[in-house]
């Protein structure tokens, strides 16, 4: 049963309820992407990352849904095309902090509007929540004119993947992200 939620993009007060969620879709990579290692650090790392308006998990690309006023979900999502600076920002930021700078992979092409991460909070999963964020980067897409929408996924995720094929998604290709395999799937909305 689907339960309708509000979405809407986020502001930086959300960072203390949106970064948890963030860190939970990217898991390990959370620790390169902030340069630390304990769980707290990492989290006040991404909180800081949330609020700055320039790097691949901004609030300016973050999109929140909401349920009776709970943070329901998360989505990032943005242009293949904006890909590059943000992930230029993000080894910047590493750099000025002193943590180790590594080559960030490409996620996408530059014709894509790319799904970064979706998360849904663990206890409103099963109420069709991502699937509603996902519908919604589709009215982003629309709206920006940008005809594919694009999300890399672990090849062991066979939930994950049967849920973005049954809103339309199709593998295209095999993507490597930090030496892990990933496919690269395509919706043309």
């Amino acid at each position: 049963m689907m339960t309708k939620v509000q979405i809407r993009q986020a502001t930086p007060a959300d960072a203390e309820k949106a970064a948890p969620l963030i860190i939970d879709a990217i898991g390990d990579i959370a620790k390169r992407m902030t340069g630390e290692i304990e769980p707290k650090k990492i989290a006040q790392s991404m909180c800081e990352l949330f609020k700055r308006n320039n790097n691949p998990h901004t609030y300016r690309v973050t999109y929140i849904a909401e349920l009776n006023g709970d943070i329901a979900g998360t989505m990032v999502v943005y242009s293949g095309q904006e890909a590059p600076q943000l992930d230029q920002n993000l080894s910047a930021w590493l750099k000025e902090k002193g943590a180790e700078v590594f080559e960030i992979d490409a996620e996408s092409l530059p014709d894509e509007l790319y799904i970064n991460t979706i998360s849904v909070n663990p206890r409103f999963r099963g109420k069709g929540i991502g699937t509603q964020l996902l519908h919604y980067a589709e009215e982003i897409a629309k709206k920006e004119g940008i005809a594919k929408l694009s999300l890399n996924v672990e090849i062991g995720k066979e939930q994950a993947i049967r849920l973005y094929e049954r809103v339309g998604f199709k593998i295209v290709s095999p993507w490597t992200i930090i030496g892990e395999p990933f496919h690269h799937m395509i919706k043309i909305v």
